[in-house]
């Protein structure tokens, strides 16, 4: 098996955190002194981000793009003030299945090993 748990899991959190962070951009103009296209292109660029880095979790830089996207979520709060919350949700969100998508992984590592010593000639 190729997959990894940790890059499946992880990349569904950044899609999914994606689609509230445009949303906040479109509920922020209304809701905040930021003008229409300020607002708008926040959220949306902060979703653009998310999905490039959700493209990118093959490699080192796709998951630091995705602890900074929590980062800038989490401050986001002081635009939108709900986002304080939301940002926190996310990152637990993102720790979890950064950890335990990486501890699948290892288990899975472990198992194929496993299974190769009991059946070297597969």
């Amino acid at each position: 098996m190729n997959s990894s748990a940790r890059r499946s899991m992880c990349a569904a959190m950044l899609v999914l955190q994606a689609v509230v962070l445009f949303l906040t951009g479109v509920v922020s103009v209304g809701t905040t002194d930021l003008g229409a296209g300020a607002a708008l292109g926040l959220g949306f660029g902060l979703a653009v981000l998310c999905v490039v880095a959700a493209g990118l979790l093959r490699t080192s830089v796709g998951y630091a793009l995705g602890w900074l996207v929590l980062v800038v979520s989490i401050a986001l709060g002081f635009v939108v003030p709900l986002m304080f919350f939301l940002g926190v949700v996310f990152a637990a969100l993102w720790a979890g299945a950064y950890l335990l998508g990486a501890r699948i992984d290892r288990e899975r590592a472990e198992r194929a090993l496993l299974e190769e010593d009991a059946h070297p000639s597969r």
